[in-house]
């Protein structure tokens, strides 16, 4: 007897784990290229699991014409969390751009990527 796992699940799992691996990333380490990527892997799970939510099986595309009737329309899989991520892969990417702009600032001022390094505040 096979069980199959719906595609959501799988989805919600492994969207999770990425944003459980970013996080330890995060507050696991000191080096500061470290620390971005766990960011990176932190919205990159996020975002599976927003994709995940909208998800419907054995869902249709949501135009509502001869092959979806308004009756059917609840098979229809969600488009809003499709488009906010995409929208939050955008502004992540820009965000990561920083992050290494201000990383390499931060190298190129202290010859370290070692967040002990940075203690010292001069205000």
């Amino acid at each position: 007897m096979t069980t199959i796992i719906p595609v959501s699940s799988i989805l919600l799992v492994t969207g999770f784990g990425l944003a459980l691996i970013g996080l330890c990333g995060i507050l696991i380490h000191r080096h500061l290229l470290r620390i971005i990527i766990g960011f990176a892997l932190f919205s990159t799970g996020l975002h599976i699991v927003i994709v995940a939510t909208g998800y419907v099986t054995g869902g249709t595309a949501p135009i509502i014409d001869g092959a979806l009737s308004q009756a059917e329309a609840g098979r229809a899989i969600d488009p809003i969390p499709s488009a906010l991520v995409v929208t939050a892969i955008v502004i992540g990417f820009a965000v990561t751009a920083i992050m290494l702009a201000y990383a390499v600032r931060l190298h190129s001022a202290r010859k370290s990527f070692d967040i002990r390094a940075f203690t010292e505040s001069k205000w």
